[in-house]
């Protein structure tokens, strides 16, 4: 988890305006960067990791408007408003206008969840894309007792249509293939909400003391508040005292404490979370998404740069991006016959048995048969590799830093997301791991700085057996590259608002709907 390093937002409450104009403009449109800082870099100087020595602020309730009013979006924040497909086609000489690429596997037609061997179809197509962010006013508030969590909320809306050309038509197709919309959030502010004499007698659950409890002495407000332990004292007897009076002594029962006393809860336990963000999305094919994640760190040690990087995203090139993480191809699937230390060379032509009728004399195993398609596609290496399109649309561009956020449902270690299935999906088609990486990038054309979206998802799908009834993981990939509409070429931006229509309409931030929290 993030923390901002600015005190006066950190710490300095009581200079927040709870009716002030002038924060609810800068929570949505940001600062102005400092001095000549890009956004980005102005925004990232202020940021830098929890640790569990760092100071943790009490809650107090007549502060509950303050904090919201002063909630944070982190890198979020520069996500407000409307991003569109992107392509620099004037340096391109790609035939269509379709700037992302998907490839998609499913079960082939006749197949079922226990076929031996696995039949599957397989789809790499361009489309377009909009996708629209917007700020929720006010803090999300998540209550967990001891600790308090305010979070910054980011609704998300995702639209993609396919790009395809059809045989003797010189129109495009734009079909519609994708729909989801979900939430971001940024860990804001976290803080420690111990008992008080108000919210103890508020939240009474506990009968008093009764006047038969042979212990009722000890227990002085009333109610059963201490924890008890039973010693032999220096007479030789059994006795049951506090932990005040306890003094180190040996003791042998314990009798716990059914009610709290004032100020329980402030020595801990303190949640630290081992992420910054979470992504929650639903997607109409049924099925439900949570990822969590955080910014990469950039390992440089500058002091102001800690989650910033100098130049373009670097991507592989030649033998080096034969990388099963993100190929369209998986290890069970065979791998093409190759392997990491034996890749196929991506940018060079596919090698010539793809071209080639395979049998057992030049394809012993049926490796190569059973991923031919996806090499002989009209869109390679991108069908076998979708970011290098990414790669090779930065390419022509200058890209002065970015930041890279790095998100997953299934993570090595620590908390995990997680994904559920409707029963359809569940039983053909079950969904079991998302992993998704998000650049934004600063771009400087003709000493203009823009902001530029790329993303690479990574859904892996687990259906039907291989020879050997091992499970088989089939990769569904998506890379974009969006900007913000106003950004975009005019040729471009009619394009969308005409895919698109409700484009034109671009409404702020400050018109979202809030969250609500409850007040005491």
């Amino acid at each position: 988890m993030l923390k901002r390093n600015n005190s006066e937002d950190e710490v300095n409450l009581l200079r927040v305006n709870s009716n002030s104009d002038q924060n609810r403009n800068e929570a949505f449109l940001g600062d102005a960067p400092e001095d000549n800082k890009g956004v980005l870099e102005s925004l990232m100087s202020g940021y830098s990791k929890v640790q569990i020595e760092d100071p943790i602020r009490p809650f107090y309730e007549d502060n509950l408007q303050k904090i919201v009013n002063n909630v944070d979006y982190g890198i979020l924040k520069v996500l407000q408003g409307t991003w569109v497909s992107y392509n620099n086609s004037e340096k391109s000489e790609r035939k269509l206008i379709g700037t992302g690429i998907h490839t998609t596997i499913m079960p082939s037609p006749g197949t079922n969840a226990g076929t031996i061997p696995g039949k599957y179809s397989f789809e790499c197509q361009e489309y377009i894309e909009k996708l629209t962010f917007d700020l929720v006013p006010g803090g999300v508030r998540n209550r967990g007792g001891a600790n308090e969590q305010f979070c910054g909320a980011v609704k998300y809306d995702q639209s993609i249509k396919s790009v395809t050309s059809a045989e003797g038509q010189d129109a495009l197709q734009y079909t519609p293939i994708h729909e989801e919309n979900g939430m971001y959030l940024w860990l804001s502010d976290v803080f420690n909400y111990a008992a008080t004499e108000k919210t103890i007698k508020e939240d009474r659950g506990v009968h008093a003391v009764s006047q038969d409890n042979p212990n009722k002495d000890l227990y002085k407000s009333g109610y059963q508040d201490e924890t008890l332990f039973l010693i032999i004292n220096d007479q030789g007897e059994k006795e049951y005292v506090t932990q005040e009076n306890l003094n180190g002594r040996k003791y042998y029962e314990i009798i716990a404490a059914k009610e709290l006393k004032v100020g329980a809860g402030q020595t801990g336990q303190y949640f630290i979370p081992d992420y910054s963000i979470s992504r929650s999305g639903v997607i109409p094919h049924g099925s439900t998404i949570t990822l969590l994640g955080d910014l990469v760190r950039n390992n440089l040690h500058e002091k102001d740069k800690k989650y910033l990087f100098d130049g373009p995203p670097p991507f592989p090139e030649g033998n080096a991006a034969w990388k099963y993480d993100h190929l369209s191809i998986s290890r069970t699937m065979g791998g093409a016959g190759a392997s990491e230390t034996d890749p196929i060379n991506l940018d060079k032509p596919a090698p010539d048995w793809v071209f080639e009728k395979l049998d057992d004399s030049n394809d012993p195993g049926e490796n190569k048969i059973y991923t031919q398609r996806i090499l002989a596609d009209p869109l390679y290496p991108y069908s076998v590799r979708p970011d290098l399109r990414l790669r090779d649309t930065n390419k022509e561009d200058y890209i002065k830093n970015y930041v890279l956020i790095q998100m997953s449902s299934k993570n090595k270690t620590g908390a995990q997301g997680g994904i559920l299935n409707v029963p359809f999906v569940n039983r053909f088609v079950p969904t079991v791991e998302m992993n998704m990486r998000m650049w934004l990038e600063t771009v400087v054309e003709d000493e203009k700085e823009i902001l530029q979206l790329q993303y690479e998802q990574v859904i892996f799908f687990e259906f039907d057996f291989g020879d050997d009834g091992g499970t088989t993981s089939w990769p569904h990939i998506q890379v974009n590259t969006l900007r913000k509409i106003e950004d975009v070429p005019l040729d471009q931006r009619r394009l969308i608002e005409e895919q698109f229509p409700d484009s034109k309409k671009i409404e702020s931030a400050a018109s979202a709907s809030g969250c609500p929290y409850q007040k005491e």
